[in-house]
């Protein structure tokens, strides 16, 4: 097996960021990038409000700076995803897809969570073209614009919210005849007036041409279908924490974000730290995310002194 001090797994803001920080502290660290290198924020176009951008910049640059600052400081950065962890006994044991052995000190995991769509071809179609998970990432550019959110919870009902602030008009698709949300959330919706809620309804298929999203085709309970044109698209249905494969050992809430030790970003394994939207199921935001990363690594250096 390999050893190495300090291992970090997932190659978002948190992953990147805890890599430049633990580098930087000389611990030699070890980061494979998971499936999904860059993490949630390249499924957008661009960045307006991570600090330091007035202009906003491209996800994809974002995360590649991050990437590119983390290995100018030493950090040794990988493909590939962790398959199987043996968190029972020190050193902590992680063995990765390609069947490769690693023992580490201390472990920084940062695998963040994935949004959970409808499963449409055309969604994959426009996904970064109209199609988005995120409205406080996204809903400025649909500014004085008509848009869709799919949901009937309470991250529904906040986007919607948010996005009336911005947009022209919200439709909020709902599948069933009553929301999921708080009654507070609920009557914040239905006192907003331009919100429609589309009860009772389901997207059939997201519309649109080569420069994104321009409609959705809707189908009601009774088997009506119709189209309605909006230019963004918002899924608002949850998020799932990449966290099952650590589950036997670390612990997590009934949703399956990890648990840490209130502002810490400990774990209840020793030596196990969780930093990103894999504990945070409150504001997944790039900036938090990357906050978070700094300092779980910073915990990780005090850790291993």
């Amino acid at each position: 097996m390999e050893k190495v001090r300090c291992l970090i797994i997932g190659g978002g803001p948190a992953g990147y960021t805890s890599a430049i920080y633990a580098s930087r502290a000389g611990l030699a660290p070890v980061l494979y990038e998971g499936m999904e290198p860059g993490g949630q924020l390249t499924t957008t176009t661009v960045v307006e409000n991570f600090p330091g951008f007035p202009e906003g910049i491209d996800a994809n640059v974002l995360m590649s700076g991050m990437r590119e600052q983390a290995l100018r400081f030493g950090a040794d950065i990988r493909n590939g995803a962790i398959t199987s962890v043996d968190f029972s006994s020190r050193p902590l044991k992680v063995t990765v897809d390609s069947g490769h052995g690693i023992e580490a000190d201390a472990v920084i995991i940062a695998t963040g969570a994935s949004a959970k769509y409808l499963g449409l071809p055309s969604e994959r179609k426009f996904r970064g073209l109209g199609v988005s998970a995120c409205a406080t990432c996204d809903g400025f550019f649909y500014r004085r614009k008509d848009v869709a959110v799919v949901g009937g919870g309470d991250t529904a009902c906040e986007e919607a919210t948010y996005l009336a602030g911005i947009c022209r008009k919200v439709y909020m698709i709902v599948r069933r005849d009553v929301f999921r949300a708080s009654l507070a959330m609920q009557e914040r919706v239905k006192s907003t007036p331009n919100i429609e809620i589309l009860w009772n309804c389901s997207t059939k298929e997201i519309l649109g041409d080569e420069n994104g999203v321009t409609g959705a085709r809707i189908e009601r309970k009774d088997g009506t279908v119709f189209d309605i044109a909006v230019d963004g698209f918002f899924l608002a249905i949850g998020h799932h924490p990449n966290s099952d494969v650590f589950k036997e050992y670390v612990r997590t809430d009934d949703n399956g974000y990890i648990l840490t030790a209130g502002e810490s970003c400990a774990t209840n394994v020793e030596g196990v730290f969780a930093a990103g939207d894999v504990r945070d199921p409150r504001y997944r935001q790039a900036i938090t995310a990357a906050a978070s990363g700094c300092k779980a690594a910073l915990e990780v250096e005090k850790y291993l002194m």
